[in-house]
C-alpha cells in the first residue's frame, strides 16, 4: 500500500511541476519524469538512467562520503580534488608535499596507495526490503524494542547479502523510515592516487572563496580503483590489475553553454526538508551558531599550535579544511535563515497541515494524535542537545575515540557476530584497522591536547547536573575546576599513554575487556571509566530513536499525502543513496542590482592572483594563461577557457565528485560546490537562489594538457570534441 502510495504522488508531481528544477530523485523514478527530462533537453533513453547495472549509471561510483566516477575502461576515477585531499595529505611529506606542488604518475607503478580505508563503491542492486523491515514490528513495542528490532533487521538483510565476499551492502530509510531499501555495491578496496594539481590549482581561492560565487576553482583529481588478477575485489598488491569497469563516460572538450541542460548523478549526504518547525528553529538558532563557533575554535588551535609547513601541521591539513567548509557552511545556513521567511514559512506549513488534518474525520483519526506525539518525542531529543555538542567536539580528541572505540571493541567482541554493534563486526575490522593506522600521519600529542584542553574547558562549564558523573570523576572535576590544574592533569595523560603509537593501538584491537581494565594507560583508564555511563546515554538515544522511528513515518505518510493534493514534489530526502537531479545552466540575481553570470574564465585567475595562498597559482599555469594558450578549450562567447559555472541542480554534500552530464551522458564538468544563498537548501529549495558551481571539464582538460603535462591520461580517456 506504501509503495503505491508514494508511486501515486510522484506521478501527480510529474504533471504538476513539469518546470521545476527541485528534487533528489531516486533512479526508479526517473521514468515517470521522462517528459519533464526530455523537454528540458535530455538524449538519451530516461529508462536507462533507472538502470544501475547499464550505462551511465554504472560509471558512477561513491567514496563513501564523496561521489567520482569512470572515466576509462582502466578503472580511472575523477572526483573532487577535496575529495582526494585525504590522500593526497596522506602521501605528502614536508620533503615531498604533494598536496603544495601536486603529482602525477605517468606509469601505474607511480601510483600512490590512497589512505588507509580508501574504497570505491559500484552500486549494483537497489532492493525494496520495506515489508521485510517492517515484518519484526508491531505496535506494542516500546522504543527500545522497536530500535534493536529494525536493526537486527538490516543485520540479517547486510550479512545475507554480503556472503560471498566483494561487496559491501546497506539498508537505509526514506521518508523517515516509511521506506527501506537494500543496497549492494561492489567494494573495491585497492585505490591508488593517480593524478592531483597543484594546491594553487586544486584549491584556488581556499576558504576565502569557498561557498562563494565567481569562483577559479580547479577542484579535480584522479584516482584508479584495482582488483585482484581474478577481477574480484582485494587488498592492496602490486600482483593487482587495474579494473576493468563495464561501462566508462566520455569526456566533452566542447562543454556547455548558457541555457544547456545538464544532470548530475551522485551521492548526496543528508537533507532535512521535510523536518517539523520546531525543528527547524532548534537547528539554526542553537545547533548552527555554537557547531559555528566550536570549529572555528579548533581551527585556531590547531594553527596556533602547529607551524604552517610543519609535519604536525601537515598533519592536520585535511581537518583544517574540513573544519573549515563546515565553519563557513554553518554560518551561511545561520546567516540565509534569519535573512529569509523560512522560519515563517515552516510555522504556516506547520499551521496548515494541522488544519488540514483535522478538516476530514478520517485524516483527523489517522493523523491527529501524530504532530502531538512528534511534537513531545522532538522536545525530548533536543533537552540535552548542549551536552551531547560538547561532548562530540570533546570525542574528536583523537585519543578519547582511540581508547573509547577499541574498549567498546573489546566488549562488543564477546558477542555473537550478529549481536554486535554495527561498526564493530567482523564486516567492519578492515575500515576499523585502517582508521587506527591513518592515524599515525593524522595526529600529533600537542595538537590533540590542545584541543582537549578547549574542550574539557567548555565542558567544565555547564552545569554538574548537566555533566556527566563518571566523566567529572575520571578528569578530576568533582573535586574542582581549574585551567591551570587540568593542564597539569592532560600533561600526565598525555605522558602516560601509548595509544599514540600505531602497533600499540593495533596491539589493543585483539585484547580482552579485562586486559582494558588492568590497563594503567592514561586514556584506556578514561575509557574504561566512563563506558557503563556512556553507554546508558547510548541507550536513551537508541530507545528515543524507536519511539520517533513509529511516529516519523506516519508523519510522513501525512506530509505525503498533502504534498500530493497541493501538487507539490514528492522526493525523499538525502541519504547517502544514488540520485539524480536535473537543471540548465543559468546564473542568478542574489540581491538587488546584482547579477552574475554563470560562468568564470582564466583571466579571473589573474585578477585574483596575489602570489600568496590561497590566491597562489602555479608560474606554469599563469605563463599560459598570460600567453592566451587557450590550445582547442576557448569558449567563443567567453573568449577564453571556462574555468567554472553554475546550475540549478538540486544537490548537497554528498554530491561532491558528482559528474556533471549533458544529454547524451557525456562528462562536462564535476560539482564541488553551491552558492552561499543556497546552502540552506539542506532544508529549504528556493528556485532563483538554488545554485550549484561545477568546474568546467574543458578547463580540467586544459590544465592537464597545457599546465601539467597529463598526456598520458588524456590519451587515456575518450575525449569528445
Amino acid at each position: 500500500m506504501r509503495l503505491s502510495f508514494i508511486g501515486a504522488a510522484i506521478l501527480a508531481t510529474t504533471i504538476n511541476s513539469a518546470l521545476a528544477d527541485e528534487g533528489m530523485w531516486q533512479p526508479h523514478q526517473l521514468p515517470q519524469l521522462e517528459s519533464v527530462l526530455k523537454e528540458k533537453g535530455l538524449e538519451i533513453d530516461p529508462k536507462n538512467i533507472s538502470k544501475l547495472t547499464e550505462f551511465p549509471m554504472n560509471a558512477v561510483i561513491s567514496l563513501g562520503g564523496c561521489t567520482a566516477s569512470f572515466v576509462s575502461p582502466k578503472g580511472l576515477v575523477v572526483t573532487n580534488h577535496h575529495c582526494a585531499y585525504g590522500s593526497i595529505q596522506y602521501n605528502s611529506t614536508p620533503e615531498n608535499n604533494i598536496l603544495q606542488n601536486g603529482f602525477l604518475a605517468k606509469t601505474y607503478g607511480e601510483e600512490l596507495p590512497a589512505s588507509p580505508g580508501s574504497r570505491v563503491y559500484v552500486t549494483e542492486e537497489v532492493t525494496n526490503v520495506t515489508d521485510k523491515v517492517n515484518a519484526h514490528l508491531n505496535d506494542s513495542m516500546d522504543g527500545n524494542a522497536r530500535y534493536k528490532a529494525i536493526e537486527q533487521a538490516q543485520k540479517s538483510l547486510v550479512a545475507e547479502c554480503e556472503q560471498g565476499g566483494g561487496y559491501r551492502c546497506n539498508v537505509y530509510s526514506f521518508h523517515g523510515g516509511l521506506e527501506y531499501y537494500l543496497i549492494k555495491s561492489l567494494e573495491i578496496q585497492d585505490v591508488r592516487l593517480v593524478y592531483n594539481p597543484a594546491q594553487g590549482i586544486g584549491k584556488y581561492g581556499g576558504d576565502i572563496d569557498n561557498w562563494m560565487w565567481p569562483r577559479h576553482t580547479g577542484d579535480y583529481s584522479f584516482y584508479r580503483a584495482y582488483v585482484g588478477k581474478d577481477g574480484k575485489p582485494a587488498p592492496f598488491s602490486e600482483d593487482n590489475v587495474p579494473f576493468s569497469s563495464d561501462s566508462f563516460l566520455k569526456v566533452s572538450a566542447k562543454g556547455v553553454k548558457e541555457g544547456d541542460f545538464v544532470m548530475v548523478t551522485g551521492y548526496p549526504g543528508r537533507t532535512n526538508r521535510y523536518r517539523t518547525n520546531a525543528e527547524v528553529e532548534h537547528q539554526f538558532t542553537e545547533v548552527y551558531p555554537k557547531a559555528k563557533a566550536y570549529r572555528e575554535q579548533s581551527m585556531d588551535i590547531i594553527k596556533a599550535t602547529a607551524e604552517e609547513g610543519s609535519k604536525a601541521r601537515i598533519a592536520y591539513e585535511s581537518t583544517l579544511a574540513s573544519l573549515a567548509n563546515y565553519a563557513k557552511n554553518y554560518g551561511g545556513m545561520v546567516n540565509s535563515y534569519q535573512k529569509t521567511d523560512m522560519q515563517e514559512r515552516k510555522d504556516k506549513l506547520a499551521s496548515e497541515l494541522a488544519s488540514w488534518i483535522n478538516a476530514d474525520k478520517a485524516r483527523k483519526k489517522q493523523y491527529a494524535h501524530v504532530l502531538k506525539e512528534l511534537d513531545s518525542l522532538i522536545a525530548k531529543s533536543q533537552a540535552s542537545s548542549e551536552l551531547d555538542l560538547i561532548l562530540g567536539y570533546l570525542n574528536r580528541s583523537a585519543m578519547i575515540s582511540t581508547a573509547s572505540r577499541l574498549y567498546r571493541l573489546a566488549n562488543e567482541q564477546q558477542l555473537p557476530d550478529a549481536e554486535r554493534e554495527p561498526g564493530y563486526q567482523e564486516r567492519d575490522m578492515t575500515r576499523f584497522k585502517a582508521g587506527m593506522t591513518s592515524l599515525s600521519r593524522r595526529y600529533d600529542d600537542a595538537v590533540d591536547m590542545a584541543l582537549m584542553a578547549h574542550f574539557v574547558d567548555l565542558y567544565a562549564q555547564l552545569e554538574p547536573q548537566q555533566r556527566v558523573a563518571s566523566l567529572d570523576k575520571a578528569l578530576g572535576l568533582d573535586k574542582g575546576y581549574s585551567k591551570e590544574k587540568m593542564a597539569k592533569t592532560l600533561a600526565a595523560m598525555y605522558k602516560n599513554t601509548e595509544l599514540n603509537d600505531e602497533q600499540v593501538r593495533l596491539a589493543w584491537m585483539d585484547k580482552s575487556v579485562a586486559e582494558f581494565k588492568q590497563s594503567d594507560d592514561a586514556f584506556i583508564k578514561l575509557a574504561v571509566a566512563t563506558y557503563e555511563q556512556m553507554r546508558e546515554r547510548e541507550l536513551e538515544d537508541k530507545a528515543l530513536s524507536g519511539e520517533l522511528n513509529k511516529i516519523r513515518p506516519q508523519y510522513m505518510a501525512a506530509i505525503i499525502a498533502y504534498n500530493q493534493e497541493q501538487g507539490l514534489p514528492v522526493y525523499a530526502d538525502a541519504n547517502s543513496t544514488l540520485r539524480v537531479t536535473y537543471g540548465s545552466v543559468k546564473g542568478y540575481s542574489p540581491r538587488d542590482a546584482l547579477t552574475y553570470t554563470p560562468f568564470t574564465s582564466l583571466e579571473g585567475i589573474t585578477e585574483k592572483f596575489t602570489g600568496v595562498a590561497p590566491f597562489d597559482a602555479p608560474a606554469a599555469q599563469m605563463e599560459q594563461i598570460t600567453a592566451k594558450n587557450y590550445g582547442s578549450y576557448e569558449m567563443a562567447s567567453l573568449g577564453s577557457v571556462p574555468v567554472n559555472f553554475l546550475s540549478t541542480v538540486d544537490t548537497t554534500g554528498g554530491n561532491s565528485g558528482s559528474p556533471t552530464l549533458n544529454g547524451n551522458a557525456e562528462l562536462v564538468g564535476l560539482l564541488f560546490d553551491g552558492v552561499s544563498e543556497s546552502i540552506i537548501g539542506d532544508w529549504d529549495y528556493d528556485a532563483n537562489l538554488n545554485r550549484s558551481i561545477h568546474v568546467d571539464s574543458r578547463y580540467m582538460l586544459w590544465v592537464m594538457r597545457h599546465v601539467d603535462k597529463a598526456d598520458n591520461l588524456l590519451k587515456e580517456m575518450v575525449i569528445v570534441k
